[in-house]
């Protein structure tokens, strides 16, 4: 098998073009400006103040530097910038829907870094969220429900936005440990990435996931315990908005609600995690978005005994196993599940052995 045999393989139509490499492109300077500009950020947040607390709900035992959000978004726009410049005729198809995903997370971008410095009503975070999901609708880029009702078109938009608050939200939520939100973001953007390249109707997906995917190991870099940054709400929102975005990106038809298990699938453990805190919470008769805990997952794990870096890793594990289920319920080949989860498991072991050796060489 020669080099464009092994391509085709792995779902690329067209090995002798330029759109995968573009994607290639697109990954790699994501996760550079990410890596080399949040030691920037980062000095800069400690010398203006902008630290999370040690809290209910985050393990910091000291302020900790919260904008890493803004060099995720960094990382992922000059990534898109640069990749339309150098393969325009490659992008310019898709670029409406990207540029509607990044207006949308451009606001929650705002809205969350506002968030984290200071503070904002849980209704105002949920209206803004609300108004970027509808931004999906009006691109016509959302679930499109089609059970022959008269009513589909609204119940169109409701399955969307409740998606994309939803989806945003159990990111956000799931941002308490280090390395966590980053690591299953990761783990979903690259799944993701994996079926949208097998279709060439998903092509703004798969820029935008190749984007978020190199983002978030580059943010990986830094966030793996010991943290020295987090991504601060800023940072969820975007991906939890992107992510669920691009789930459904490419014309989501839904004529049984089975439809919808294959993207619930990749991202099953932020549903999993935000259903039960969210039962809990209502239960207690707390308010589940604003009332802090230790009442996640993670926290559970913690309890039982594992470190930070152990119980990061466990749940990582669990999001790709959920992920490789999901793809297979999409379609995909043995051969194109394998490398996304080698691909994975490799590169996610890189970045954390180059933490630890980072973190060695700072030991006393």
């Amino acid at each position: 098998m020669n080099f464009y045999d092994l391509l085709r393989s792995l779902g690329i139509a067209d090995p002798s073009g330029t759109g995968w490499l573009a994607v290639v492109f697109t990954f790699a300077l994501a996760w550079g400006v990410t890596w080399r500009f949040i030691p920037s950020v980062r000095s800069f947040a400690l010398r203006v103040g902008w630290a999370d607390q040690p809290n209910a709900r985050r393990l910091n035992r000291e302020p900790l530097p919260n904008a890493g959000g803004l060099a995720i978004y960094a990382g992922v726009v000059a990534a898109l910038i640069l990749a339309s410049l150098l393969r325009p005729i490659v992008i310019e198809g898709v670029l409406a829907e990207v540029l509607s995903i990044l207006l949308g997370g451009s606001i929650l971008v705002l809205v969350g870094f506002i968030d984290d410095q200071f503070g904002l009503p849980p209704l105002f975070r949920l209206l803004t969220q609300i108004l970027s999901a509808l931004l999906l609708v009006a691109n016509h880029s959302g679930i499109e429900a089609t059970f022959g009702t008269p009513i589909d078109p609204l119940f169109s938009v409701v399955l969307t936005v409740l998606w994309v608050v939803g989806i945003t939200n159990a990111i956000n939520l799931m941002d308490g440990m280090d390395g966590l939100a980053g690591g299953v973001s990761f783990i979903t953007a690259m799944s993701l990435l994996a079926v949208s390249a097998q279709f060439p109707s998903r092509a703004a997906a798969t820029l935008l996931l190749a984007a978020l995917g190199g983002a978030a190991l580059g943010f990986l870099r830094h966030n793996f315990h010991p943290s020295h940054i987090i991504m601060g709400d800023a940072g969820a929102y975007f991906f939890g908005y992107v992510l669920a975005a691009t789930s459904i990106l490419g014309n989501l038809k839904v004529t049984t609600v089975f439809a919808l298990v294959p993207p619930v699938l990749f991202l099953l453990l932020p549903v999993l995690d935000t259903t039960q805190v969210f039962i809990r919470r209502l239960m207690a008769g707390k308010n589940p978005l604003s009332t802090p805990g230790k009442d996640h997952l993670h926290h559970r794990l913690l309890a039982l005994g594992l470190s930070q870096r152990r119980t990061a890793i466990t749940l990582w594990g669990l999001t790709g196993v959920a992920n490789w289920v999901a793809m297979k319920l999409q379609g995909m080949t043995p051969i194109v599940i394998h490398a996304t989860m080698a691909s994975i498991v490799m590169l996610l072991s890189f970045t954390v052995w180059q933490r630890m050796r980072n973190v060695a060489s700072k030991s006393p």
